[in-house]
């Protein structure tokens, strides 16, 4: 019997591989899709400090430029949280479900095997 008590619970190799490519894309869809957010949100920032004119300007009575771009930059935040959750729904929940499932059926398989079952 092994000295280490965790070797029976350690993922194998190909495992732990597969989790860190699921985490390195994860950081990848969320950096890309906050570099998104931060775009949209500091552009109509400068567009408010250097071009306060333009977003004067009305579109309608009543309604100016400004005012639509803001509701756009609120929008925009919802949009990119929606592609973010549709994309962990369809990929990573179940790449990681997956991973989990993998995980478990090869400490079943350690157990029956330090235990001298054979399957």
């Amino acid at each position: 019997m092994s000295s280490d008590p965790t070797s029976s619970t350690a993922p194998s190799a190909a495992v732990l591989a597969a989790a860190r490519a699921l985490s390195a894309r994860r950081w990848r869809i969320a950096a890309t899709l906050t570099l998104a957010m931060v775009g949209v949100y500091f552009g109509f920032i400068l567009l408010v400090a250097f071009r306060p004119s333009l977003l004067a300007q009305l579109v309608s009575d009543g309604l100016s430029l400004g005012i639509v771009l803001g509701a756009l930059v609120i929008v925009s935040a919802w949009v990119l949280t929606l592609a973010y959750v549709r994309w962990a729904n369809a990929q990573y929940d179940p790449a990681l479900a997956a991973l989990r499932a993998q995980v478990a059926a090869e400490t079943t398989a350690r157990d029956e095997v330090t235990n001298g079952v054979a399957t």
